[in-house]
């Protein structure tokens, strides 16, 4: 069993004025040789962005990147088709940014805060065509269980070009869900709100771990909480 807790005061805070983000791995102006990536989940971010606030479109390549809403409404700009209309909260999104693309991340509202998860995944092949999928979903499709949000097994889910899932959760106190973890897989775990007993471990708003090995991930709320856990291969 292995069970890396890395807790909230840990893990790299920046408050930039108009923003303030949790990096969780190394990214821009951080760097933490002990935290790279894991498997082909290479960011982890936490972003708060004020009312109003517009992140400059900026390019990539070669990276799947993903949000998820937590709260207020995401609005997002590229030079590859765009996407239409503002996302609410319990909303994801995949920008492929493949073969290269500019892209925006804005606080659609000029009164209320805006708070996103940025993951980027490191895609199964490079040059792909730069394009967008996003879903909406509500508080009740990830009640008491782990709804798997992003999969690239795509379905239901928003479709990432990778072995790589995204689940999200918003989990009573005394519910425990759980999670079967395949061989040679790890589970990223982070406590957006709330405290839980993961596989043993007490985690509360803000910690993370990285999870491998356990072949079921428990997680048992002590009290209401949000969560978000990326399943990806590990080698």
């Amino acid at each position: 069993m292995t069970v890396q807790v890395r807790r909230d005061a840990e893990i790299s805070d920046v408050d930039g004025g108009w923003f303030r983000a949790r990096w969780h791995f190394s990214f821009d102006t951080y760097y933490d040789p002990e935290y790279v990536q894991f498997g082909t989940l290479r960011v982890f971010n936490d972003d708060r962005l004020v009312p109003g606030a517009v992140w400059p479109m900026h390019p990539h390549r070669d990276i799947e990147g993903l949000t998820y809403v937590v709260e207020g409404s995401f609005r997002h700009e590229d030079d590859a088709g765009g996407a239409p209309g503002p996302l609410p909260a319990g909303s994801v999104q995949r920008m492929t940014l493949g073969r290269g693309a500019f892209h925006s991340e804005q606080n659609a509202s000029e009164t209320e805060p805006m708070r996103f998860i940025q993951m980027w995944i490191i895609p199964a092949e490079r040059g792909l065509e730069p394009g967008v999928e996003q879903k909406v979903f509500t508080a009740e499709n990830r009640t008491d269980r782990l709804l798997r949000a992003i999969s690239g097994d795509g379905g239901e889910a928003v479709l990432v070009h990778q072995d790589a899932h995204v689940f999200v959760a918003r989990v009573n106190p005394g519910v425990e869900v759980a999670h079967e973890l395949v061989a040679g897989r790890g589970l990223y775990l982070y406590v957006i709100e709330g405290g839980a007993d993961v596989v043993g471990e007490r985690m509360v708003t803000g910690d993370a771990a990285r999870i491998s090995v356990e072949r079921v991930v428990t997680i048992r709320a002590n009290e209401a909480t949000e969560l978000i856990a990326v399943d990806v291969a590990l080698s």
